[in-house]
């Protein structure tokens, strides 16, 4: 439950270590990142636990989220060394010149990652930061304090000199707020809802200059079926994309376009597949959904819902699930 006040110190801390920080060899800060790697390699199944518990993410895309973000870390790593930490050499029109090109950080870097990759949407991005000579001052989702303490534990424990890197939570209107407009932050990488994407985009914009913003946002992925598919592999494809977590993600397949020669089939294929998909406890090896989020994303599941089946056809599934120990916990059907 941090505070504004605790917000404006972790930037004051990242500030102060920033210039020494930039000034660190990047073959050192290569080396700290690949360390990082390694020891979430060592501890996969530990986080993966952590991880399917707090998020209700089933077992095999917790340890899946859980390895891409070592892999991620290790891309950022393999990048820095390819460009030689990004001071580079150019061509010379004659022998009396020398031309580089040299990128270098911006300063304070605030990571605001959300609950859906708790994980992989924090690490990498803490990493890309830190790797290129920037201090983070990182947020993870409210919802997902336990697997953001554990993430923010491999950085803090990674061997960097004190207020290179730093941790934060507490609530959006206060912390996050206090992220957005504290003048001593260079640049935001965030990933959430698009109400607050587009509020952390306008403050980007808001001072004398304009600051860097990486941001993402949802998504209403499209999948397009033709005549000449393997429908099987299609719907099993489609099924995996849109059901997988739930659907909370803004990768997830969200509408299908199908050639009317092949729709039919399609359907009755994706049907079959979808049936086939088990809701349970996520710690199960052969759950494929485990639960939704928190309260909230029930009562929205249930209201959208209620809105497909107002304005369309619903072919399966749309309930929540109650009997037996599925009371515990917020289960729906895909």
């Amino acid at each position: 439950k941090g505070t504004r006040d605790d917000a404006k110190a972790a930037v004051a801390a990242a500030k102060a270590a920033a210039k020494g920080w930039a000034a660190t060899p990047w073959q050192d800060r290569v080396a700290i990142m690949r360390r990082v790697a390694e020891k979430i390699s060592e501890t996969s199944l530990e986080l993966s636990a952590i991880m399917v518990m707090e998020v209700g993410k089933s077992r095999l895309e917790a340890l899946g989220e859980v390895e891409e973000t070592a892999d991620l870390i290790r891309y950022y790593a393999d990048a820095m060394e390819k460009n030689r930490g990004y001071i580079n050499e150019l061509g010379k029109l004659s022998d009396n010149e020398t031309n580089m090109s040299v990128l270098k950080p911006f300063g304070v870097w605030v990571v605001i990652s959300p609950f859906n990759f708790p994980m992989a949407l924090s690490g990498a991005p803490i990493c890309a930061a830190l790797i290129t000579g920037n201090t983070v001052v990182f947020k993870g989702a409210s919802s997902t304090l336990y697997t953001g303490w554990k993430t923010a534990e491999l950085f803090a424990e990674a061997g960097m000199p004190d207020g290179v890197f730093n941790y934060i939570s507490g609530p959006g209107r206060t912390v996050g707020q206090e992220l957005q407009d504290n003048p001593d932050i260079a640049g935001w990488t965030f990933t959430g809802s698009y109400e607050v994407g587009m509020q952390v985009a306008r403050n980007a914009l808001n001072g004398r200059y304009p600051k860097p913003a990486v941001i993402e946002m949802g998504g209403k992925n499209p999948a397009i079926v033709s005549r000449n598919a393997d429908i099987d592999k299609a719907a099993t494809g489609v099924a995996r994309s849109a059901f997988g977590l739930d659907g909370q993600k803004c990768s997830a397949c969200s509408r299908v376009y199908v050639e009317e020669k092949v729709y039919d089939q399609f359907v009755a294929a994706l049907i079959e597949q979808t049936a086939a998909l088990k809701v349970g406890d996520p710690t199960a090896r052969d759950s494929f959904m485990g639960t939704v989020i928190d309260k909230g994303a029930y009562a929205d599941y249930q209201k959208f819902v209620a809105l497909g089946q107002r304005d369309g056809k619903l072919l399966y599934g749309g309930a929540v699930l109650t009997e037996g120990e599925l009371s515990r916990g917020y289960y729906v059907q895909p």
